[in-house]
């Protein structure tokens, strides 16, 4: 899934990769905490079924890191030709 970003202007452009930045660092700090509290939970708890849940949902949502810094990769190169042709 490849998005056109020419269409857009730069201010929306910079608006996006601001927003992919907050997103990213919101991401690797909740999915850290998920999956440390599950790996701590699954070490000393009795109970082992909730933690494996956890660090399952955990290790799923971390499929999306990759398409946030695909995105703001491809923000960032179209920025850069932007500036090129002024």
């Amino acid at each position: 899934m490849k998005i056109d970003y020419s269409t857009e202007t730069t201010a929306q452009l910079l608006s996006n990769l601001n927003m992919i930045k907050v997103l990213i660092v919101a991401l690797l700090i909740i999915l850290s905490l998920l999956i440390g509290i599950s790996i701590y939970g699954m070490l000393t708890k009795d109970d082992n079924a909730t933690f494996i849940a956890t660090l399952a949902v955990g290790l799923c949502c971390s499929a999306t890191l990759p398409v946030q810094f695909m995105s703001k990769k491809a923000i960032k190169v179209e920025l850069i030709k932007r500036e090129e042709t002024l």
